[in-house]
C-alpha cells in the first residue's frame, strides 16, 4: 500500500458495473477508511451511470484505464469469471491489490497465474468469497475449534437456484463463464474447504442444458482423514440451501441460505440444540471490505481467513468438476 494512504481512506476501484457490483458498493457505507472512487468497464457510458448512481468520483471507459488510475489502491473484480485473470493481472501489474470476485478465474492455470503475480508484485490479492467472512460462520469455526463436534467427520449441503434457461443471459452463457458449477458449486466446495482442507478424491454426475453449460452437478469427495462430503448445486431445481457439519459429538446446521447465513443450530449429543442467531453489517460484503483493509494497513499480502490456497485448492476442484461434466471455460484477455 501507498505510505500516502496510510492516514486517508483506502480508494477502491470497480471494475464492472454490473448486479454484484451494485450490491457490492452499497456495503462502503458499513466500514471506515474505505470509499468506492472510481468505476471502469468497456462501456464508458454504463461506467458513468454507475458512477453518478452511487456518488463516485470518476468512471473509465476501459479496465485498463481504471487499472493504472494513481488514486487507486484497491480493485474489485466484478465482472463475468473469464474476465478476472486479464483484470486481475493489469492491475497486479500497476501495484493495486486485488478482491476478485469467486469464482476467482474460469481455469486453475488462470488462478495460479494471478497468485504468482501477485506474490511477484508484492501486493495483497483475495477472492471476494463472503462467506468466509460472515459472523455464523466465523461463530462455527469457534464451535469446531472448541472441540463441541468431537473430530469433524463430514459436510453435506447444497445450493440450488432455480431459474429459467435463458441463453442470454450470463448465468448461462458459456462464454461469459456460465452455469451452476462456477456460480454455485464455488460456494459449497469451498464450505467443504474451510472445515475438511483439501479432499484426495472427487467423484462428479452432472447434467447440461442444450448449450453444453452445466445445469447441476452432484459431488462427493473423499478425505485422508475419513472424512466425506456430499455435495450438490442446480440452476434447475428449487431447494434448501443449507449446510452441516457433522463430528462424533455432534453437528450444525448452517441453516439456509448458508452463503450468507444468519442462524446456525448446534446440536451437542446429550445437550439441549443451541442457537446461534447473527446478522451481518449491511448486506454481507461489508466483512470482506473491512478485511482487505485490515491487511493492507497491516502489510500483509493475503487473508489467513481466504487464503490463496484454499482459493487454488477450490478452483482446481471447480475444473475437475467441470471437466468431469464435459464443460471447459476459457479465461478471456483484456
Amino acid at each position: 500500500m501507498d505510505e500516502r494512504a496510510a492516514d486517508r481512506p483506502l480508494r477502491w476501484g470497480i471494475a464492472g458495473p454490473g448486479r454484484m457490483a451494485q450490491a457490492f458498493v452499497k456495503d462502503f457505507a458499513h466500514v471506515d477508511g474505505a470509499v468506492p472512487y472510481a468505476v471502469g468497464s468497456r462501456d464508458v457510458a454504463r461506467a458513468q451511470a454507475f458512477a453518478d448512481e452511487f456518488g463516485l468520483e470518476r468512471a473509465f471507459g476501459s479496465y485498463a484505464e481504471l487499472c493504472a488510475c494513481p488514486e487507486i489502491d484497491v480493485v474489485y473484480i466484478a465482472t463475468p469469471h473469464p474476465q478476472h485473470k486479464a483484470i486481475a493481472l493489469e492491475a497486479i501489474g500497476n501495484g493495486k491489490a486485488v478482491l476478485v470476485e469467486k469464482a476467482f478465474a474460469t481455469t486453475l492455470a488462470g488462478a495460479q497465474e494471478i497468485v504468482d503475480a501477485a506474490r511477484a508484485q508484492q501486493v495483497f490479492a483475495m477472492e471476494a468469497m463472503w462467506t468466509r467472512f460472515q459472523p455464523v460462520v466465523r461463530a462455527l469455526h469457534d464451535v469446531v475449534d472448541a472441540g463441541q463436534l468431537g473430530t469433524i467427520l463430514g459436510v453435506q449441503g447444497d445450493l440450488y437456484a432455480q431459474r429459467d434457461f435463458n441463453p442470454d443471459d450470463r448465468l448461462f452463457a458459456k462464454d461469459l463463464g456460465g452455469g451452476a458449477l462456477l456460480d454455485l458449486g464455488v460456494y459449497v466446495l469451498q464450505f467443504a474447504q474451510d472445515f475438511l482442507g483439501s479432499p484426495s478424491e472427487m467423484t462428479v454426475r452432472g447434467t447440461l442444458y442444450p448449450n453444453g453449460v452445466d445445469a447441476q452437478a452432484g459431488m462427493v469427495l473423499s478425505y485422508d482423514s475419513g472424512a466425506l462430503a456430499t455435495l450438490a448445486v442446480s440452476l434447475q431445481s428449487m431447494g434448501p440451501g443449507r449446510m452441516v457439519v457433522m463430528g462424533d459429538q455432534g453437528w450444525a446446521e448452517v441453516k439456509p441460505r448458508f452463503h450468507h447465513p444468519d442462524r446456525v443450530v448446534v446440536h451437542r449429543k446429550g445437550v439441549t440444540p443451541r442457537t446461534l442467531a447473527l446478522h451481518p453489517d449491511g448486506t454481507g460484503y461489508s466483512h470482506e471490505i473491512v478485511e482487505v483493509n485490515r491487511a493492507l494497513r497491516e502489510g500483509r499480502l493475503e487473508s489467513d481467513i481466504m487464503p490463496l490456497s484454499d482459493t487454488l485448492a477450490v478452483m482446481d476442484q471447480l475444473e475437475q468438476a467441470l471437466h468431469a461434466v464435459g464443460v471447459k471455460h476459457p479465461d478471456q484477455p483484456l
